[in-house]
């Protein structure tokens, strides 16, 4: 099969389309032959090996996982001996987090995993898109515990988090004001933003408004500088930064606005269960930029690398090679 491979940290030069062996299921997993899957901020991360401290984790010197790509779509191929769940032909979507390898023909993954079928009527595109902010967005969004007349703000509200965190919140009840550029007012607005405010024009943090909630979806905005906008009791919800974690734990022991930081975060079955059945019920949806072919996989990180994508980048997967 054709995969796209990496053997050492850099660039997105790096990339390449190569054949590999194809992936035999284990008794409990699906092999998924993948239609469509994403270009994440993660995976560009990782391909650069940035932070340095992560490659603790993924390989100092090189990358230990060759395949990057967690979120996926396409079709169930193969099942393992005890898997009663899907069957061959079942239409899935999901994300496969820390194993990666869904910039890939096939990819094997637990059938208990964040796995599901498909939601019906949507296309490969559009469900590949739907996991991976969204997971992030729900982990980041529950220590606040949002309920009807709450208000968040949602900073960088127009990227893979970011549309994702604007729609959750607006299902859990609460009132929701978004940051965003110029061009993407009318997009979150559209996504159920009461407020959208833009930030060539506008900083929230000096026009008297607080909140309950201010969610970071970008990992550009610090707790100190946002500390202000903040309602007695208020949180802090951020999705990157490692300096948000010792501030996670000073400020459950003093202030009365505390920050919250869900690391590492939880993929499971039923989120994207949850998210399936909003999309069904016309409350959700993925917002997707550009869609490139696996074989441009070198262009679409190129994009995600300027950090100024709109939602999500899709990888299109066609044809077949080798076995």
């Amino acid at each position: 099969m054709r995969a796209v491979v990496f053997d050492r940290y850099g660039p997105p030069e790096v990339l390449r389309l190569q054949d590999v062996r194809r992936p035999v299921p284990r008794d409990k997993e699906v092999r998924v032959r993948i239609r469509a899957t994403t270009m994440s901020r993660t995976d560009c991360a990782l391909r650069a090996g940035e932070p340095f401290i992560s490659r603790v984790a993924t390989g100092l010197r090189r990358p230990r996982r060759r395949i990057l790509g967690s979120d996926l779509a396409g079709e169930v191929e193969r099942v393992g001996a005890t898997v009663s769940e899907f069957e061959a032909g079942d239409r899935v979507f999901g994300i496969n987090p820390w194993k990666f390898g869904a910039h890939a023909e096939y990819v094997c993954m637990r059938a208990g995993g964040a796995l599901s079928r498909m939601p019906a009527g949507m296309s490969f595109e559009e469900a590949a898109a739907i996991c991976d902010g969204a997971i992030l967005a729900l982990n980041a969004l529950r220590p606040a515990h949002l309920r009807t007349g709450q208000r968040i703000l949602v900073y960088g509200a127009s990227g893979s988090i970011g549309t994702a965190a604007v729609q959750l919140a607006r299902h859990l009840g609460a009132d929701v004001a978004a940051v965003c550029n110029t061009g993407n007012v009318e997009l979150v607005r559209s996504l159920g933003a009461g407020e959208v405010i833009d930030y060539a024009r506008e900083d929230f943090t000096k026009n008297g408004q607080t909140y309950d909630a201010v969610l970071d979806a970008v990992g550009n905005l610090s707790f100190s500088r946002c500390r202000g906008s903040l309602r007695r009791g208020g949180v802090y919800l951020a999705t990157d930064g490692l300096r948000n974690l010792f501030l996670a734990v000073w400020t459950a022991r003093i202030g009365d606005r505390r920050v919250r930081f869900s690391i590492p975060p939880r993929f499971s079955k039923r989120d994207v269960v949850l998210l399936r059945e909003l999309i069904e019920a016309g409350r959700y949806r993925a917002v997707i930029d550009r869609r490139y072919p696996l074989e441009q996989v070198v262009e679409a990180a190129r994009y995600v690398d300027t950090k100024q994508k709109t939602g999500n980048v899709v990888l299109t997967v066609s044809g077949e090679s080798g076995t």
